[in-house]
């Protein structure tokens, strides 16, 4: 009978010392992941396609995080959960503990890159920024992409239908990914602009207003003014006026222009030459942003025909031709 007690006894000691030395793991464990990681700035840190988490750690390793490596080996184990890493390419701080960053890595949320594309360029310039940009891929892929959306078009081209903004993406993505939002951006805006277009407008499409969006955003950089510019270059059209509006030109001649537009430049004849031809070119001749597109399609209502840029940015509007005259000459031609 003694026996018997004496062996439950052990028995039970055999448990709380074994259930002890479980807690004591766990709570060790759990120290582990709570740690700091040792970082003492920033860093990006790559996992690629089928690599394993102890390799991960290893790589971390290398890279600073303190680790011990067979007490995660045993966590692995455990919650197995922890170790599934998706590929990619991430951000880890100093502020971060170890738990912290295999949830990043768990998470799968990778660090986003970004890029301006500025209003006012055209698709070459773009063209080439999305080509140098270290994060991006720019291929076969994306040359079939342009290929495609620009068969769509009736341009057949992608000037002017790309929307200027700031785009973020992962490390690696392809160009294509770029321009696609950027494409169906402009979309949106375009549709929602001539959804709500001024009565009267001498646009047959949608597209003629992008036309005079991109005219408009290479004609003034003031967003106040946009209104009033598309205000003018409506009411020429309206009464078969020519635009006679210099970016048109400049876009005309492409690597012929030298940066100085010159009065044989205005006489010579190109699709786009507006002082030549009447209407609008055949093309955008720029990206527009939001604002010259809404001002394309709600032009202010004035019976101004002409402006002139006044040295600082700005214009000086006039109502007829003998008030514009005096405008070139004070500040054009400086003589007052």
């Amino acid at each position: 009978m003694i026996g018997w007690r004496k062996g439950v006894k052990l028995v039970l000691s055999l448990i709380l010392v074994l259930g002890l030395v479980l807690l004591g793991a766990y709570f060790y464990l759990e120290q582990q992941l709570s740690e700091n990681s040792g970082l003492r700035q920033a860093q990006i840190f790559k996992i690629a396609k089928g690599q394993s988490a102890m390799q991960v750690l290893t790589s971390l390793k290398k890279q600073g995080v303190t680790l011990n490596g067979p007490a995660f080996k045993v966590l692995f184990k455990l919650r197995p959960h922890l170790a599934k890493f998706k590929a990619g390419t991430y951000e880890i701080l100093p502020s971060m503990n170890r738990g912290q960053i295999l949830q990043v890595f768990i998470s799968g949320k990778e660090k986003l890159y970004s890029i301006s594309l500025v209003e006012g360029l055209r698709w070459r310039d773009w063209m080439l920024q999305l080509q140098s940009h270290p994060q991006l891929i720019f291929d076969d892929k994306t040359v079939k992409t342009i290929a495609a959306l620009e068969s769509d078009l009736p341009s057949q081209s992608l000037e002017g239908w790309l929307l200027p903004d700031t785009y973020h993406f992962a490390d690696g993505s392809n160009a294509s990914l770029v321009i696609t939002m950027a494409h169906q951006n402009l979309q949106l805006v375009l549709d929602e602009a001539w959804q709500n277009r001024a009565l009267d407008l001498p646009y047959h499409s949608a597209f003629e207003g992008l036309i005079m969006a991109s005219i408009i955003e290479k004609e003034t950089g003031i967003a106040q003014e946009r209104p009033r510019i598309a205000g003018v270059f409506v009411n020429r059209l309206n009464k078969n006026m020519r635009l006679q509006t210099d970016p048109t030109v400049i876009y005309g001649l492409g690597n012929d222009f030298d940066g100085d537009i010159k009065r044989k430049d205005l006489r010579t004849p190109t699709p786009y030459n507006t002082y030549v031809i009447k209407g609008l070119p055949p093309t955008a001749i720029a990206m527009a942003s939001q604002l010259a597109i809404q001002a394309a399609f709600q032009p202010q209502a004035t019976e101004e025909l002409y402006f002139v840029a006044k040295g600082d940015g700005s214009h000086q509007f006039s109502l007829t031709l003998q008030e514009h005259n005096r405008a070139v000459r004070q500040y054009q031609l400086k003589i007052k």
